[in-house]
Parts: structure tokens; sequence; C-alpha cells
């Protein structure tokens, strides 16, 4: 009989670890948990999500941004990360616009012009929509405590995270759910 997998001493093969220069990253401060990221598509006009995906921390950003997209989306706006989204081939065929936020040393390194002021502008408005990202990880993160993946396997912490992003679209509409009832 095997042993239960909470007994084994040993890493889950399936999370990894990510790092930046010589700084080892074991949990990410947005929407990642212990060598699990999770990435999640956002209705702008209600702040639900709509789609899930995690992954293990050292994939990169762009390679389930595929994956978040429902197919109906007019603009998708995305932080500094999805810098060259609209290239990729499992793009090809969207007809959606993005608007990707600049990096942040460049967009410091904005002229001191009109047309620097405009882009800083722009800038900003991108960021209020993004906010709207924001506010589901914190639900998940301050009203579900969910600050870091106790399960073993991807499968287990996905079935986790999608449970919890239902539960968090409840919690966002509950207002309007007691009001029609």
């Amino acid at each position: 009989m095997a042993e239960p997998s909470n007994r084994v001493r040993e890493r889950d093969p399936e999370r990894h670890q990510t790092g930046k220069g010589k700084q080892c990253y074991h949990r990410c401060t947005e929407g990642c948990a212990y060598g699990v990221k999770v990435h999640i598509g956002v209705d702008k006009d209600t702040g639900r999500i709509h789609s899930v995906k995690p992954i293990a921390a050292n994939v990169h950003d762009l390679t389930p941004a595929a994956d978040l997209l429902h197919g109906e989306e007019e603009v998708v706006y995305a932080d500094a990360g999805y810098q060259g989204i609209e290239t990729r081939e499992e793009m090809e065929g969207k007809t959606a616009k993005f608007r990707v936020a600049m990096r942040p040393g460049k967009r410091r390194a904005l002229p001191d012009t009109p047309e620097g002021r405009l882009e800083n502008v722009e800038e900003v408005a991108k960021a209020h929509i993004r906010t709207k990202v924001e506010h589901p990880f914190r639900v998940i993160k301050q009203q579900f405590s969910f600050e870091k993946t106790r399960l073993r396997g991807m499968t287990k912490n996905r079935c986790q995270v999608n449970v919890l992003a239902a539960l968090t679209n409840l919690f966002l509409a509950r207002r309007k759910l007691l009001l029609t009832s």
C-alpha cells in the first residue's frame, strides 16, 4: 500500500520557485502562493472573474494569456508583464485591442513635455481599469485566507483555486444577490 503524499518528506515536483537577479522568490505578492501563480481574467464592468489559470511559478506570464480570454473581448488591459502579447502566434485572429502597461522604468523616464505628460495620463487611465483585477485577489487572500497552497500537486491546487474564484464571484455579487431575493 502506498504512503499518503502528505507523509512523504520531499518537495512537490510540479511546483517551482522563481527569481529575479540574485533574489529568490518562493512566494509572490500578487496572485502567487508558494510555487504556484494564479492568473485570472476579470470583466472590467462587473469586476468578476471569468477565467482562472494556475501555473507553476517559473512559467512566463504570457504562456497562459490566451487561455484567459473568452473571445468576446473588445479591449484587453494587462500589466507590463504582458508586453508583446499581441505578437504571439496564439493571439492571431483575435480582434481585441491590447492596452498593455508601460514598464515602470520607461514610465519614470518620460520627458516633462506635453507628449510625455499625455503618455503618463494614458498610463494612469490604464492603471485605473487594471485595478479591477486586484480586488478579487484581495478577496481571495483576505476573506478566504488563501496566502499559500497547502495541497500537493497542480490538479488539487487548480481545483482549490477554481472553488475560491467561484466563491469570490459570489462574495463580490452578494449585495446584488440579496436585493433580488
